[in-house]
């Protein structure tokens, strides 16, 4: 008997410490509310910052209240910017920061692009100078962003460029944020331009784009090449994620990716852009793109120089101008699964040529897709292999 009331004693001590050692080892709090774990609080969370037109933490209409946000939650090291409901009239990009996360608030929220102006130079530009002399400055305001464009051959990507964010307008005179690094002279056509991505960034990491709308204005908006701009440009980022984000109507690419490494979409659109839907650029490896939708632009959705180790499934390419999926050099090992890809102008799927074998693409497969009515009155074909 007292063996059977040992064992129930320490039956009931075991159920009632127990979970008193688990929770202050969790950190969990017990029944009066206060925490019983003497573990030092070693993490933050970050910060949640709103942003919107009549109501929210920062009040307004345009880039600059989203842009000041955004360099608010930089001095943290990060975190989350909501944009309530509306129209932002984009005058400039917005430039993200690291552990950022951008969240709108579904097809109500629309940053749109301003309509462009574009003037030439009328007098040559040095690579260490902070300005240039225009033609004509009207349109060009202090804040707005500005893109400088140098020829140096007849394509439609060779070109010098600068984005840069216009300082001061003092006669004919544009200043800007930032040294030019390239010769801009009239001779090599050099033009100005308030033309710039939507969204873009240098060297930053782990940034989220969520549940919003990027509108281009195509109409009111002069052409870029995607190696240089898009609603969507950033360059040596890596592990960006977007969601539910709709690119439409730019002048341009949708979104564009260059050197980036590990960028994800999902459930994103490409919609009636002037060039290519998704354009994973050169040296990206491990894009993936799942439930995505392009359509309507010149090219759906285009592996660049180098792009490796890609996965795309369950998406959609659909009634682009030319090309529904472009693949060429050495883009090797990229994966097409689950998709449906039709009534592109030209091509379903394009296999480019390139110079040699080494150059090529290789070893990229394409699974359980259909592919059908690809092509114009000229007539096309679903995949072609160069």
């Amino acid at each position: 008997m007292q063996a059977m009331e040992r064992l129930i004693i320490s039956v009931l001590v075991v159920c009632f410490f127990v979970p008193t050692i688990l929770a202050q080892e969790s950190g969990h709090k017990i029944s009066n509310g206060t925490s019983v774990t003497n573990r030092p609080i070693r993490n933050s969370p970050p910060l949640t910052l709103t942003v919107g037109q009549t109501e929210g933490d920062l009040r307004g209409r345009d880039d600059k209240v989203i842009q000041a946000g955004i360099d608010y939650l930089n001095r943290l090291g990060g975190g989350t910017l909501r944009i309530f409901p509306g129209v932002y009239l984009m005058q400039n990009a917005l430039y993200l920061g690291p552990n950022i996360t951008l969240r709108g608030s579904g097809t109500d929220t629309v940053l749109k692009k301003a309509p462009s102006v574009v003037t030439a130079l009328v007098q040559d530009s040095d690579w260490f100078e902070f300005g240039v002399h225009v033609e004509n400055t009207k349109g060009f305001e202090p804040g707005s962003g500005i893109m400088l464009r140098s020829s140096t051959g007849p394509g439609g990507w060779q070109f010098d460029i600068l984005r840069a964010t216009i300082t001061a307008v003092k006669g004919n005179v544009l200043f800007v944020d930032r040294l030019l690094r390239n010769n801009f002279w009239i001779d090599k056509q050099s033009t100005a331009a308030t033309i710039f991505p939507l969204i873009t960034a240098d060297y930053a990491d782990d940034v989220r784009i969520e549940d919003l709308i990027l509108d281009g204005n195509r109409d009111q908006n002069a052409y870029v090449n995607g190696i240089f701009s898009g609603a969507v440009f950033i360059y040596g980022c890596h592990r960006w994620r977007f969601r539910n984000v709709i690119a439409r109507n730019y002048n341009g690419d949708g979104f564009s990716f260059h050197v980036s490494d590990d960028i994800q979409f999902n459930h994103c659109q490409a919609l009636n852009n002037a060039d290519i839907g998704f354009h994973a650029g050169s040296g990206s490896q491990r894009p993936v793109l799942r439930n995505c939708v392009a359509q309507g632009n010149s090219l759906g959705l285009f592996f660049c120089w180098g792009v490796s180790d890609g996965h795309v499934e369950d998406c959609v390419m659909r009634e682009n101008r030319r090309y529904g999926v472009s693949i060429g050099h050495r883009d090797t090992d990229n994966v097409i699964r689950d998709c449906l890809i039709e009534r592109n102008g030209q091509v379903g799927i394009l296999f480019r040529q390139e110079a040699n074998i080494f150059k090529s693409g290789h070893r990229n497969r394409i699974e359980n897709c259909l592919i059908l009515d690809n092509g114009g009155p000229q007539g096309g074909v679903g995949i072609e292999i160069q």
